[in-house]
């Protein structure tokens, strides 16, 4: 290890050391034993039992991606609870297995999409993934009376669902919800380019020349986070 970042990582331990009063033999653990000193002591002082575990979590389902769906289709044979069912369906959306993800919720909700409003937007997510765009509606139209379902993603499904079986008029009205500022930028970009095609191109460069402005003043983690989109909007804008 670089002679510049062993003395970086001690000054760090030391700080943290002095900062929560820690016992004072980790100084000497620290100055004396450089590099293994320093890593004992983040490992036991810094980072919590919490956080090591999520880390541990994380190699394992990179190593073993299925050993989470293992252990959770255990615990719900051992018990055949909502919540159970749920996390299950939750980890098979979350690897992209949107058939056996959406089954799980099904069965979860058994027909009363009425019991769980978080439930059914994620079978609006899987329906969608799947193109199966009846059902994206069906579920939408379950729980589109809901506060929270103004402006969020699953209303913006809710309006490419529509567009893809001809309702453009109602897709529109949808879709137009979720132009909110300072937010949703990939959504409205998408909105912008739908409005294009119906040849709407005021309206949608207006949305556009708001995300460019908007961009401006984003914070550095969200600059890098929509970077992608805001240079897409960037072009498609100059295209019009």
């Amino acid at each position: 290890m670089p002679y510049f970042l062993i003395i970086a990582l001690q000054g760090f331990c030391v700080y943290h050391a002095v900062k929560n009063k820690n016992n004072y033999y980790w100084f000497f653990v620290i100055i004396f034993l450089p590099v293994l000193g320093s890593v004992i002591y983040l490992l036991t002082q810094v980072f919590s039992k919490k956080d090591l575990d999520v880390v541990q979590d994380e190699i394992v389902n990179v190593i073993n991606p299925t050993k989470k769906i293992d252990d959770l289709q255990k615990q719900l044979d051992f018990a055949e609870t909502f919540q159970n069912r749920v996390n299950l369906a939750d980890a098979l959306l979350e690897i992209k297995d949107y058939p056996n993800a959406i089954n799980e919720y099904e069965v979860a909700l058994s027909t009363n999409y009425d019991e769980d409003a978080g439930v059914v937007k994620k079978l609006i997510e899987g329906y969608y993934q799947i193109k199966n765009y009846d059902k994206v509606i069906f579920c939408a139209e379950k729980i589109n009376v809901k506060s929270d379902f103004k402006g969020s993603r699953s209303q913006f499904l809710y309006g490419l669902a529509l567009e893809e079986i001809g309702q453009s008029e109602k897709a529109e009205e949808q879709l137009k919800q979720i132009d909110q500022r300072y937010s949703n930028y990939e959504e409205r970009y998408t909105l912008a380019q739908f409005l294009v095609e119906k040849g709407k191109i005021e309206d949608a460069k207006e949305i556009l020349s708001e995300i460019l402005i908007e961009s401006q003043h984003m914070s550095k983690p969200n600059r890098s986070k929509y970077q992608a989109v805001v240079n897409d909007v960037k072009k498609f804008a100059s295209s019009l």
